[in-house]
């Protein structure tokens, strides 16, 4: 009998999503013989039994589209918002894989979604997952799609920027995403020749980055471009007790009850705008600040990301095929390889202070701000 796949997209949207629906879809459809239904805005959309099926119409012409053409949420199964409460929702969700006599549930997301996947797969459903986020922070595989347009993007801005820069002999603050792992920020910064790079992973010390800046200025050259992550912290620094809490499973999620409680996106908190007013007191230059946002996220996926999404999302067919299942499909080298979800959940992949990025800036002069 021809297997039934289901696939979703959860947490934030991402350049690649719609190349990876595409990917796993076609080869379903054309190679296997699967039958494949999508269900909209992730997890919330499984729980509501709001589906779309995934064929050759709604397939064509998606490979360039940014987003998820599913759409997506930032819900859990287990903390699902309904109405004004917080509820497991996991038992519904399991008799609606049921009732789709779904052979399997593919997962598009980022570390959040992996533990949400994984809960599911101890409730007994045949899980697959596929890693994404722009921030490259998932554990286990060499890279997520979504990062390499989001490099290009966060690079192409630091470009620009520096000759507004240069023009004023002004330092331009570039803030980039990445909260708790700094590999957005360190590689757009190398690539785009960024003067000071500060990621979380390295404390700060904001007297030597100015004087990093100051060098320069003596120099002859009066202007300096600061690309920062916006987890970067200085030194001696920690995270305020009462913006986030745990609860009794050890989950983070924000404290503040007003907003929706499936939305952990991280809110402006003025670090980086502290740091200019830093740099302005301490080197006598004028700065100003450029937040990239969610610039970094939309728009066409770049042709590295097309690729990588459409061979792991062709491999995720053939290991549906073969039968394999609790597993996330990493990217390792020009191949793929399945790893248990066992191994994914709860890490973060946050950039080794031993590599070769880091030693690679170093050695060009560029300042770690430590």
């Amino acid at each position: 009998m021809n297997k039934h796949v289901g696939v979703l997209t959860a947490g934030g949207d991402c350049p690649g999503l719609n190349a990876v629906l595409r990917g796993i879809g076609k080869a379903a459809l054309e190679y296997f013989d699967m039958q494949v239904i999508g269900f909209r805005d992730g997890f919330r959309g499984l729980m509501e039994d709001r589906t779309e099926r995934l064929d050759g119409n709604t397939l064509s012409g998606i490979l360039t589209l940014g987003g998820t053409i599913l759409g997506t949420s930032r819900d859990k199964p287990h903390r699902m918002p309904v109405g004004d409460k917080l509820l497991d929702m996991t038992d519904v969700i399991v008799n609606n894989y049921k009732r789709h006599h779904l052979d399997v549930l593919v997962c598009l997301g980022g570390g959040g979604t992996q533990k949400s996947a994984y809960r599911l797969k101890e409730k007994g459903l045949n899980i697959i997952t596929l890693p994404k986020t722009i921030d490259n922070d998932v554990a286990m595989t060499d890279v997520t799609f979504g990062f390499d347009t989001a490099l290009t993007i966060a690079t192409e801005a630091i470009d620009r920027l520096h000759s507004t820069a240069h023009s004023h002999h002004r330092i331009v603050v570039v803030e980039i995403m990445g909260h708790k792992a700094g590999w957005l920020a360190l590689g757009a910064g190398i690539a785009g020749g960024a003067d000071v790079i500060l990621i979380p992973e390295i404390p700060y010390d904001v007297n030597r980055v100015a004087e990093a800046i100051l060098t320069r200025s003596r120099s002859g050259k009066h202007f300096s471009i600061v690309a920062v992550a916006e987890g970067a912290l200085p030194k001696g620094a920690e995270a305020d007790s009462d913006d986030v809490k745990k609860d009794k499973k050890g989950d983070k999620r924000k404290a503040d009850k007003k907003k929706n409680p499936s939305d952990n996106e991280p809110e402006p908190d003025g670090k980086t705008m502290r740091l200019a007013r830093q740099l302005e007191e301490l080197t006598r230059l004028e700065s100003r600040v450029t937040i990239l946002g969610y610039l970094q996220r939309g728009g066409t996926p770049s042709a590295g990301d097309r690729l990588l999404a459409t061979r792991l999302g062709t491999a995720c067919a053939a290991l549906i095929n073969e039968g394999t299942y609790g597993v996330m499909l990493a990217a390792r080298g020009d191949r793929t390889e399945p790893v248990a979800l066992e191994e994914v959940v709860g890490k973060r992949k946050t950039v080794p202070l031993d590599h070769p990025w880091i030693e690679s800036a170093r050695r060009v002069g560029t300042s770690l701000g430590d």
